[in-house]
């Protein structure tokens, strides 16, 4: 019964994450649901302090990046703003602890991949039962939003129920083999369709480059461990492919007809990128530089057209920059890359297909971040599942270290 409630849990839990409650539920009971999501993570961390420390000291610079980001309302100039949203960080750090020191990888997996399913399934229905919450009716005429508010947002969290679904661990039932195939199948199909029904062109983009490169990565994986060989083949190909990408930027954008500077983020992350050499070391405190009035934002809206405040700056990488400065992107590039690591030799290391997934997600991080603020915006869950996967990996590691 205990194994039971934790699933379930971490299914609700999951779901929040998403938003996927953000529109069907407001004021008191979403936010009886935060507090309870929040709550029972910690009760149930604090009953296994003992692993809950260990899995937390198996990647410190995640670790130190975290205690950054809290510390940030010391620098702040809006400080009570930062320490009041400093709950978000507290909030999906618990949820991201609990979650990778609880359950091994398959479980994760198909947890993640029925609370997608969940808010696949949502979407459909208030997109076909209630389509002035489900669907665009004036910006984005006929776009499907579902329960995530933004056509963008649908599309990213389809492709994250994409790829879960696609990596879905074998069913060891037998008697369930066929009920299960069709779970995935239909997971798969739910997601897909979404994704083009959002008409988002960013996501688009985006699952079809991902698709390309998780079918080499299933396709030519090999047996055993990563070579000196294989990381210079892997940077080489990492290269080729972004400098013909890099090189045709304004061709690709303009022939899927998109604006060369992304819509004018170009000039703004420019401006932002200038703003952020008056304090380059610690940032400007979570939440501080895109905070309602805040003059910096007004400046850097400039940059497109007198009075428009831009309320983050379409980059993940360049808002955390804002947040904690050069430092704590530096102390993110480096947990960062050593999870990427560690999920390239769990990829290669076995033929389980959920072993794919850490790899997938974090590739889908950065590509889905280049362009959007779904890193450290607010409370989200690809900051969520960023955590998981980073202390599931190195957990993982430390774990066959250990045993050996």
């Amino acid at each position: 019964m205990i194994v039971i409630f934790e699933k379930l849990f971490s299914l609700i839990g999951l779901l929040f994450f998403t938003g996927a409650f953000s529109q069907i539920m407001e004021g008191a009971p979403i936010s009886l649901l935060r507090y309870f999501v929040w709550g029972i993570a910690t009760v149930l961390l604090l009953l296994r302090w003992k692993k809950t420390i260990k899995t937390a000291l198996t990647d410190k610079y995640l670790l130190l990046l975290t205690i950054l980001i809290l510390s940030s309302f010391i620098w702040s100039d809006v400080s009570i703003l930062t320490l009041k949203d400093s709950r978000e960080i507290i909030q999906m750090t618990v949820f991201g602890l609990y979650f990778a020191s609880r359950f091994e990888i398959k479980e994760q997996v198909q947890i993640i991949a029925a609370a997608f399913f969940i808010g696949a399934v949502m979407s459909l229905i208030v997109v076909l039962v209630v389509p002035v919450i489900g669907i665009h009716l004036k910006d984005h005429p006929g776009a499907w939003k579902g329960v995530f508010g933004y056509k963008n947002n649908l599309g990213s969290m389809m492709i994250i129920s994409a790829f879960t679904f696609l990596f879905l661990p074998k069913n060891e039932n037998r008697n369930y083999s066929i009920f299960y195939q069709c779970y995935k199948w239909f997971g798969l199909a739910l997601s897909t369709l979404l994704i083009v029904q959002s008409t988002s062109k960013t996501s688009l983009v985006i699952s079809i480059v991902l698709l390309l490169i998780l079918f080499f990565y299933s396709k030519y994986r090999w047996q055993g461990k990563v070579t000196v060989v294989y990381v210079d083949i892997l940077i080489l190909i990492f290269g080729a492919a972004a400098t013909i990408f890099i090189g045709s930027w304004s061709e690709i954008l303009t022939a899927i007809g998109r604006d060369p500077t992304l819509t004018g983020r170009t000039p703004m992350w420019g401006a932002a990128l200038t703003k952020l050499m008056e304090r380059p070391l610690f940032g400007f405190g979570r939440s501080a530089f895109w905070a309602p009035g805040s003059q910096y934002a007004k400046d850097v809206g400039l940059a497109l057209t007198e009075g428009f405040v831009p309320p983050h700056g379409h980059n993940g990488f360049i808002d955390m920059a804002l947040d904690v400065g050069l430092v704590g992107i530096s102390l993110f590039a480096i947990s960062f890359l050593i999870s990427y690591f560690r999920a390239l030799k769990l990829a290669y290391g076995t033929k389980e297909p959920e072993n794919l997934w850490y790899l997938a997600f974090l590739i889908f991080l950065v590509m889905n971040n280049l362009t959007e603020s779904f890193l450290l915006y607010k409370t989200n869950i690809y900051w969520t599942l960023y955590l998981v996967s980073a202390w599931t990996l190195a957990r993982r590691e430390k774990y066959i270290e250990y045993k050996i």
